[in-house]
């Protein structure tokens, strides 16, 4: 059996190993994530979701209201749902609860809800090396397994 050595890279998964443990990180996916919906330009916000009020009626995320124009196909709001739950689910847990938020208006996504994906864009901007680390204990290691 040949061993094929130190794995970097992984179905988009960039992986750094280092004395104490592993890096897990998607930079990469990230910058191209961002190209792909216009978003790689923009000013880093330091926050994955506004701050949400307890009040039905000044919530940002709050359901569309009858005199609200949903968004048309030209928005690709379903593209950028998937692009970003592949990243939370892998590498980026931090911006899952934001998802999850918008994700709940796929069907009828208003201009309020695509300005919360631009948000979570913007907060990827600045937090593009930003992963997960498995600490390297004495007897561990992280094992992957693929079904070819």
């Amino acid at each position: 059996m040949k061993d094929l050595g130190i794995t970097k890279l992984c179905l988009g998964l960039q992986i750094e190993h280092l004395s104490n443990g592993i890096f897990v990180y998607q930079s990469n996916y990230i910058q191209k994530m961002l190209k792909r919906f216009n978003m790689d330009k923009y000013h880093p916000l330091s926050t994955p979701m506004v701050v949400r009020s307890l009040d039905i009626k000044k919530d940002p995320y709050r359901p569309r209201e009858k005199n609200e124009k949903v968004l048309g196909p030209e928005v690709p709001y379903l593209s950028a749902i998937g692009a970003l739950m592949y990243l939370a689910n892998n590498t980026r847990p931090d911006i899952a609860f934001s998802i999850n938020v918008l994700a709940r208006y796929s069907s009828d996504p208003t201009r309020r809800h695509w300005n919360g994906i631009k948000h979570i864009f913007r907060y990827l901007c600045g937090t593009r090396d930003m992963g997960l680390f498995y600490q390297k204990y004495t007897k561990s290691r992280l094992v992957g397994y693929a079904d070819a």
